[in-house]
């Protein structure tokens, strides 16, 4: 028998003094009251009530544990109204994981106006291009981008992941805009270290062209290209979210419009549960809201002379 159920039911046979009333009040028999408790006295080792034909009374163990299964059924209790509570209200500690760029310049911002909307909530925002383990490392949920691996986890997908081709006016002052991947060839491009020096374009007949990206600079961080390309050290190929403040500034300008990379999956992840805690059905409603839609691509300012900059 479940000892806990039958802890319940022991603790009203001590308090009622009556097997009938015991079972009139949860709907089951007096003999299954008396099962209970034998069950409870056969574990213990001791008698817990006198019974005679007309009452039942306590014994010195059974006085004892009844005090002790008080003091047990109330911390049960108390347990299960803190669940009722934590799936009522939006509060705990909120952990996410997010890839670097992606993280900081999207999940970030988000996760800031988040919070404002739910006070009772605190979040960890940690920032990696590795694949964490949302069981081992106690994740509340991922931001993912790239092809998804069959591992169980509920997959919420979300806008893809576009890249930009850019310059800077200063370089593009010195050099002529490049308009078909072959032209790359005379242009220094800065690569990022897991391109391998190539770059692979589709044009928009669906053809993929796959081009030398030649640079006497190569890193495996974003946020280092970004800055050669503003220094006007070359053309670079990174992700929109990276580039699209500086194209809208001016202070990158878009090319090679009718070519682009091949945009990745990006999915919200996290861990099946039938009922989850408000703080993640929140934070998936509010993600999935704000990131299901693509961005349009970011344009440049208007020129000073009021026509808008064409798109090279």
């Amino acid at each position: 028998m479940d000892r806990l159920t039958s802890m319940t039911v022991f603790a009203r046979v001590a308090e009622l003094g009556n097997f009938t009333a015991v079972a009139d009040e949860f709907e089951i028999s007096a003999t299954m009251v008396g099962k209970h408790v034998r069950a409870l006295e056969t574990r213990l080792g001791a008698r817990l009530i006198h019974r005679t034909t007309r009452r039942q009374q306590l014994t010195d163990v059974g006085r004892l544990y009844y005090d002790r299964c008080k003091a047990v059924l109330e911390e049960a209790a108390a347990a299960d109204a803190s669940i009722d509570s934590l799936r009522g209200v939006p509060r705990g500690v909120l952990r996410i994981t997010a890839s670097t760029t992606y993280g900081s310049r999207k999940i970030a911002p988000a996760l800031t106006e988040f919070l404002r909307l739910y006070p009772e909530v605190q979040a960890e925002l940690v920032l990696n291009d590795r694949i964490a383990d949302l069981i081992e490392e106690g994740f509340d949920a991922a931001i993912r981008i790239g092809k998804l691996d069959d591992s169980g986890l509920v997959a919420r997908p979300l806008a893809p992941y576009r890249m930009l081709i850019c310059a800077a006016p200063s370089y593009l002052a010195a050099h002529p805009a490049p308009r078909r991947p072959q032209d790359l060839d005379r242009h220094a491009c800065l690569a990022y270290w897991s391109q391998q020096g190539f770059w692979r374009l589709v044009g928009r007949d669906g053809r993929e062209h796959r081009v030398r990206a030649d640079s006497r600079l190569r890193t495996n961080n974003g946020e280092a290209l970004r800055q050669a390309a503003l220094a006007g050290f070359g053309i670079v190929l990174q992700p929109q979210v990276l580039l699209e403040d500086d194209v809208r500034a001016g202070r990158l300008v878009p090319l090679m419009q009718n070519y682009q990379v091949r945009s990745a999956p990006v999915h919200l992840v996290y861990l099946p549960d039938r009922r989850p805690t408000p703080k993640l059905q929140c934070f998936i409603d509010f993600i999935v809201a704000r990131f299901e839609k693509p961005e349009p691509l970011p344009l440049s300012p208007r020129p000073s002379n009021g026509r808008r900059a064409r798109l090279i």
